[in-house]
């Protein structure tokens, strides 16, 4: 057979890497040379530039079985971050599993529009911050590393997605700082403690409608309690805006993701329950992405 020929032991990475983009490609994988590289630099331990710069260095036959069982995965739809444990964030690297949702460039945005209306008082030491939903952990991370003061709640319902954020935290070294709940939004949390001076989200926002038109890797491999938000995707919001409004200081501040579409139904959520203040901020597509509103 033409492709059991080039997994032969003694393949050189070139072979390697054109028999993995195209089989990628053949199974409709979405930037299947990026996916063949990542998997291949994964297996060898090696960075792209040593990659490219060693072509016809030969591959021994157990990393060669270990790499074409990872492109055999991919190929069937399993995301490649999971097959590589990992996903850079806010320029660190995360650990991620099915437990998690895979973190996204556009949720970078939250932390940006948190940085850029709290200015200087997030270097306040008595800044308390809670992220709603942490996921894989990589918000509270990324704002614990900018907010250096900041003592953070990280909560979620899902107790294998805490570890994951916890080794995370352990990771940059900020897990100190950080302390984890299992709860459904902020939950018990929400009686404890001072007010927060901000609460961020990355909720499920996803339609349960909608379910179809989401990529194969997403729809069957992440997580669907971190997907799917209701019927019309925006439920979760009036909850979160209302636990939020209960736990934040005075003129303390909300800032969420949203989906495509929803952003002026949530800014409709914002202004009906009495918030001020109220921004859309669009991400680098020009889209309507993150919301953010202080407490009246």
């Amino acid at each position: 057979m033409r492709g059991r020929a080039k997994i032969d032991a003694g393949a050189s990475v070139r072979n390697a890497l054109r028999e993995a983009m195209s089989r990628l490609e053949a199974a409709k994988v979405p930037s299947h040379a990026l996916a063949a590289e990542l998997l291949l630099m994964h297996t060898m331990r090696c960075d792209r530039t040593w990659l490219y710069s060693h072509p016809e260095a030969t591959i021994d036959s157990e990393a060669l079985q270990k790499f074409f069982e990872l492109v055999a995965r991919r190929a069937q739809g399993v995301p490649t971050q999971y097959l590589t444990g990992k996903q850079e964030f806010w320029g660190l690297e995360f650990e991620v599993t099915p437990a998690v949702l895979i973190p996204r460039p556009e949720t970078e945005h939250v932390v940006e529009v948190a940085m850029e209306r709290l200015g200087e008082n997030r270097q306040r030491e008595s800044l308390r911050v809670a992220d709603i939903g942490t996921g894989s952990g990589c918000i509270a991370v990324a704002l614990a590393q900018e907010f250096k003061s900041a003592k953070i709640l990280a909560t979620d319902i899902s107790a294998a997605a805490l570890e994951v954020a916890w080794r995370n935290a352990e990771r940059h070294g900020v897990s100190e700082r950080i302390r984890f709940v299992e709860c459904d939004l902020l939950g018990t949390a929400a009686t404890e403690g001072q007010p927060f001076g901000l609460i961020v989200s990355n909720p499920p926002y996803v339609a349960c409608g909608e379910e179809s038109e989401l990529q194969r890797e997403v729809r069957e491999h992440e997580p669907r309690e971190a997907l799917f938000g209701g019927p019309e995707g925006t439920e979760v919001y009036a909850r979160l805006i209302g636990e939020a409004a209960t736990r934040l200081r005075r003129e303390g501040l909300l800032v969420v993701e949203i989906g495509y579409g929803a952003h002026e139904r949530v800014s409709e959520l914002f202004d009906c329950a009495g918030w001020k203040d109220i921004r859309v901020a669009n991400d680098l597509a020009g889209i309507p992405r993150v919301i953010s509103a202080e407490r009246a």
